[in-house]
């Protein structure tokens, strides 16, 4: 069951989804400012944080046999901050890791309730300018918490400029059926975009 706008703001009230800081506001209000929760999503920003691959001189493997990634990553790529006045341009076919400033925490509930997963998906008018935020990793779990990382990579023809603060992603809560145990993944509590 995905949950509605409505019970979102439930969920956040009841602690059964945690998102730091909260979007707001809540209620659209004409004239203010814009209303991040859709029907059955809330938008999520884009945080300062992203992390490009370095220019490389000599053939590169990268083998994941071992989960990897965040030893791999930590030396292929580099970090970016982004300002409010600075923006990163993605050109086209560039890829880039990026995060949410939302940090979520789905609580696992036990017999308390129903615990929450979360998708996160992409936005459609970004996606309309050749824009993807994730490829095939949207499940965010029961038991998770911390920042989402993004994989963003640029698809089109024309650049596209990446703004701190700018809503980048949609995430989907649905409710989880059963009382899961807890198997947390190599992501669990992460603050940066590798590792």
């Amino acid at each position: 069951m995905i949950l509605s706008n409505v019970e979102i703001h439930t969920a956040l009230d009841d602690g059964s989804l945690v998102i730091t800081p909260e979007p707001a506001p809540r209620f659209p209000a004409p004239g203010g400012t814009r209303c991040p929760y859709q029907t059955s999503a809330v938008d999520l920003r884009l945080g300062e944080q992203l992390s490009v691959y370095r220019p490389y001189r000599q053939p590169v493997i990268i083998d994941l046999h071992e989960r990897g990634f965040a030893k791999f990553g930590a030396a292929a790529m580099e970090p970016l901050r982004l300002t409010t006045d600075q923006p990163f341009v993605l050109q086209p076919r560039r890829f880039v890791l990026g995060r949410t400033h939302e940090r979520i925490a789905l609580p696992l509930r036990g017999t308390a309730g129903p615990s929450l997963a979360a998708r996160v998906e992409g936005k459609s008018s970004y996606a309309r300018c050749g824009m993807l935020v994730h490829f095939t990793a949207p499940t965010i779990h029961a038991g998770f918490e911390g920042t989402i990382t993004l994989e963003i990579i640029n698809l089109g023809e024309y650049a596209i400029s990446l703004h701190r603060l700018m809503p980048i992603c949609q995430l989907i809560i649905e409710e989880v059926r059963g009382v899961p145990f807890m198997n947390d993944s190599q992501f669990q509590g992460q603050s940066r975009t590798i590792g």
